[in-house]
């Protein structure tokens, strides 16, 4: 494996990870889109670019999209997301609720997994649902 740009883990392999460890994963996947997202849409300027996306990567800002993308799951991307909600943390910000901690958490662990997976269209495709009414917003 040498290729880390471009993975594709064995399910055997992924369901070795811990919910914790694909979230961990997942959400610097979803970070690194975030940032794309903002640059590709003219956002890319110093201090402001910082704080657009810790606003779009916060736990609230999360579980609100989250909830844009649910209907589309498909049943092993539900199984998922439910094992990445269903995670046993052990510290949730001040800045959280529990509910939209463990919902961002599903999502990051949902990201992590289609990651190694090698399902990048499918990231893209998700996170363009998410990201859609921010789009028409610019």
């Amino acid at each position: 494996m040498s290729d880390y740009f471009d993975l594709h883990l064995a399910e055997d392999r992924i369901r070795a990870i811990s919910s914790i460890g694909l979230a961990h994963l997942g959400d610097a996947v979803y970070e690194l889109l975030v940032r794309a997202w903002l640059c590709a849409h003219g956002k890319a300027s110093g201090k402001g670019l910082h704080q657009a996306a810790v606003e779009l990567v916060r736990a609230q800002a999360q579980a609100q999209r989250a909830d844009r993308i649910l209907p589309l799951l498909t049943g092993e991307e539900l199984a998922v997301f439910k094992r990445g909600r269903n995670a046993h943390v052990n510290t949730i910000p001040h800045s959280a609720s529990r509910s939209d901690y463990l919902k961002a958490t599903a999502l990051e662990c949902l990201f992590g997994y289609l990651y190694l997976s090698g399902r990048r269209d499918r990231v893209s495709e998700l996170f363009a649902v998410i990201m859609e009414e921010d789009a028409h917003a610019t």
